[in-house]
């Protein structure tokens, strides 16, 4: 086997990989799961910002008071 023919089958090989893991990625098939992936780094802000908003809902005026007297007194 000369070294030619080993590089032809490892472009070969090579851009056979490459396709199979287009057609892996943009097949129909996986495309609900890869947008929900995608909006998974989002989703921790969502919730932080569900929880301060909720904590800031439920707090009373005296509490709000309370902290900033404190703040005040140093």
């Amino acid at each position: 086997m000369d070294i030619d023919i080993l590089r032809q089958i490892g472009v070969v090989l090579g851009s056979l990989a490459f396709l199979g893991i287009c057609w892996w990625a943009f097949s129909p098939k996986r495309k609900k799961r890869f947008e929900e992936d995608a909006k998974l780094p989002f989703a921790d802000e969502q919730e932080t910002s569900d929880k301060a908003a909720r904590k800031s809902e439920t707090s009373t005026g005296e509490d709000a008071g309370e902290k900033q007297e404190q703040g005040q007194d140093k």
